[in-house]
């Protein structure tokens, strides 16, 4: 199976990914070792995940929501 997770960073921003393991990528993001974005935003927070059969649902899934806005995201979490 395969993810997608949106995170909260510490400055309230969010940071949507793609995974097949949800709790090792988490580690790695709270560790500083996975994207550089969340690097500096650290501690990061899960608030939503989803999950899809293949990579390419998640990758297709994961590119829509980073085209939504700020507060289509936030509705998204909610």
């Amino acid at each position: 199976m395969f993810y997608i997770y949106m995170l909260r960073c510490k400055d309230g921003s969010l940071y949507t990914g793609y995974t097949n393991d949800v709790a090792a990528r988490l580690a790695k993001h709270q560790a500083g070792e996975a994207a550089k974005y969340t690097r500096a935003k650290l501690p990061v927070q899960l608030v939503y995940q989803e999950e899809f059969e293949t990579k390419s649902e998640a990758m297709k899934r994961e590119a829509a929501i980073k085209k939504l806005s700020k507060r289509e995201k936030e509705e998204l979490v909610k």
